[in-house]
């Protein structure tokens, strides 16, 4: 039976060799410790998901008679079902951001496609009142 001699060369080799998959073993545990705590959420905290609306101007295209019941902080009244909104499209700026709402979300949506039909490109459907409130983090207030 033949026997291996081992040289110094060979034994240097094989440390080197070991030292590296020792030292690569330990990068590997380390980053994946990192990131697995990094990960976990501790007691107090708390994961929300927000979605950001742009700082915009803001169109309610409910009813007068709804408009004065309760809406966004801040926003413009301008009726879909009697044309005024319509009627107000080409005085409006289309590089303005515009977020639009409605009581339900259908008469918004139906607005917007009208707005990005005219050549509007920064137009937000915020849905029902109470989604853009909440959307826009303002009260929703009466006249």
């Amino acid at each position: 039976m033949e026997r291996f001699r081992w040289s110094s060369s060979s034994v240097w080799s094989v440390k080197k060799s070991f030292g590296a998959v020792i030292i690569a073993v330990a990068l590997t545990l380390g980053l994946s410790a990192c990131s697995s705590s990094e990960s976990q959420s501790s007691p107090d905290s708390t994961i929300v998901d927000i979605e950001l609306v742009p700082v915009s101007t803001v169109i309610d295209v409910r009813t007068p008679e709804e408009f004065s019941e309760g809406h966004v902080k801040g926003a413009k009244n301008l009726d879909f079902r009697n044309g005024e909104f319509e009627k107000a499209l080409p005085n409006l700026d289309k590089e303005t951001t515009y977020s639009v709402y409605c009581r339900s979300g259908s008469r918004s949506a139906d607005a917007v496609q009208l707005m990005r039909n005219a050549g509007f490109t920064n137009v937000v459907d915020l849905g029902a009142v109470e989604d853009a409130a909440k959307a826009l983090s303002l009260p929703i207030v009466q006249n």
